[in-house]
């Protein structure tokens, strides 16, 4: 019960427009509080957050989030993303639904390098819906091409996602191999991640010009 008070609190606080990282550490400390207050947590525990956070940043895998971040906001700073969605759109002009395509294509390059869904949607929504509009596309298709492109090109490596599921399940699977005996146990790296996501990546990518629409007239 109390966890799922916690997940609706963390909803709740993200839905009024906090900060992502100010949400959850700030729930979960009043929640550590609250629970200290009526014995059901034990202060103890909040001693190991000085270890648990060396931990984080003394790992090697996730020194690549703060670098996949950086590599989004230049992009989206330096207006590089801009001048590759005009490329794009001289490119695929000529086709039907050449400007969507254009959307797709750049959104996944944006989505895999910020790893943000929100900051992919934003980023893209300013730039290509407007242009959308004017190429009379539905407004339906329009969006939902900048959100489905902003959500699905978190599988396309590099993603950030993967990088973070790479460091949950290593350690996950080591623990399972030691829990049944196996004393030099395995790991599931990033790299095994990425190749498992290339496949579905690119029949994701490959797909998208036939379910791409024209534009309405």
């Amino acid at each position: 019960m109390a966890t799922i008070l916690l997940f609706l609190a963390i909803f709740v606080v993200l839905i009024l427009g906090y900060p992502v990282a100010l949400s959850l550490a700030g729930t979960a400390l009043i929640a550590a509080a609250i629970g200290i207050a009526t014995g059901s947590f034990e202060p103890a525990f909040l001693t190991a957050m000085p270890s648990r956070l060396f931990g984080i940043i003394t790992n090697q895998t996730l020194i690549a989030v703060p670098l996949f971040i950086l590599m989004g906001v230049t992009l989206e700073k330096t207006r590089i993303a801009q001048q590759l969605l005009d490329t794009m759109s001289r490119v695929f002009g000529g086709l039907p639904g050449g400007l969507g395509l254009s959307v797709t294509i750049v959104g996944t390059l944006m989505a895999a390098s910020t790893g943000i869904v929100g900051a992919t949607v934003v980023t893209m929504g300013l730039m290509s819906l407007p242009a959308m509009l004017n190429a009379r596309y539905d407004v339906p298709l329009a969006t939902g091409t900048i959100c489905a492109t902003g959500t699905l090109g978190q599988i396309i490596p590099p993603s950030i996602a993967l990088v973070l599921l790479g460091d949950v399940l290593s350690n996950a699977y080591q623990q399972a191999q030691l829990s049944v005996g196996i004393f030099n146990p395995k790991t599931v790296s990033v790299g095994h991640l990425f190749a498992g996501a290339i496949i579905p990546g690119l029949c994701w990518f490959f797909f998208t010009p036939f379910i791409s629409f024209p534009p309405q007239h």
